[in-house]
């Protein structure tokens, strides 16, 4: 499976609407409004790069106002790990 993370410059006057239809992708598990940089965050996971490709370019970047975006791929997930070290924390391992 790959993630990733969509960032999104979005036109102020139409964040709830292209939050709302970024939702409804195939692909797209999470949307999240944040400060900073951008205006919105997408969570993006799918079997292939190619599958990838028709969610960010095909589906997202056709949705009205949308000013840019930023992709960026996760390599590995570290919050797994962390929660099992956490666990394992006085377990005498």
């Amino acid at each position: 499976m790959i993630t990733a993370f969509v960032l999104l410059d979005i036109d102020v006057a139409c964040i709830p609407e292209a939050a709302r239809s970024i939702c409804e992708i195939d692909g797209v598990t999470e949307v999240y409004s944040v400060t900073g940089r951008y205006d919105l965050i997408a969570k993006v996971s799918v079997p292939q790069n190619e599958d990838l490709a028709d969610v960010v370019t095909g589906r997202i970047g056709k949705i009205e106002g949308i000013q840019g975006s930023e992709t960026v791929i996760a390599f590995r997930n570290y919050a797994d790990s962390l929660l099992d070290a956490g666990f394992s924390l006085g377990s005498g391992r």
